[in-house]
């Protein structure tokens, strides 16, 4: 059993047989009384995103997961597959579970599948990933200190914003969890 503080983003519980995994997290105290705590989740068989809300103390059901390192395959239509590199066993997914990490995929990507028993749940990307820029406005130097920024476009079809400095065929680190530019790889 979690106790409902200890619910962080990335923690997966269940609840009437379902599985669901924290998205964001919220504990509130207003006056007298207990603190009530409300999290948004994922519903990790559904795709279904929730607002759930508990009182302080309340417990929940810990779920049992686990990760596989897999490698990205292809994607026909609205399934992503992807594939253990031990035992070469292929996981297909659907759009509705992979939902906005759809976009960072791109071939041969190496990150975690979510498993529970032998049904295949989710995916975690890494924290941070490399694309090249194929697309974008003017370079102009000496903008390295202002936060002006352009347009972009990434090897994934991604659209990002980076700074003014950056030219076509440069490649940058991207945040998979906010979306944005980090920097420059060399």
């Amino acid at each position: 059993m979690i106790n409902a503080t200890d619910l962080r983003p990335g923690i997966v519980f269940t609840e009437d047989d379902s599985l669901y995994q924290v998205l964001t997290y919220e504990h509130i105290k207003m006056g007298r009384g207990s603190g009530n705590i409300k999290v948004k989740v994922r519903n990790l068989r559904t795709g279904s995103v929730v607002e759930k809300g508990f009182i302080t103390g309340a417990r929940v059901d810990e779920a049992n997961i686990e990760k596989r390192k897999v490698q990205y395959l292809y994607s026909d239509g609205d399934t992503f597959n992807f594939m253990d590199p031990v035992s070469f066993e292929q996981f297909p997914l659907s759009r509705t579970i992979i939902d906005e990490q759809a976009k960072y995929l791109k071939d041969g990507l190496e990150l975690q599948l979510v498993v529970s028993g032998e049904e295949a749940l989710g995916i975690e990307l890494p924290n941070s990933l490399v694309y090249t820029i194929t697309e974008t406005g003017p370079s102009e130097k000496g903008n390295t200190v202002s936060n002006v920024y352009k347009d972009a476009t990434l090897d994934n079809e991604l659209s990002v914003k980076v700074p003014m400095f950056m030219t076509v065929g440069e490649k940058i680190k991207v945040d998979t969890r906010t979306g944005q530019y980090v920097e420059r790889v060399r």
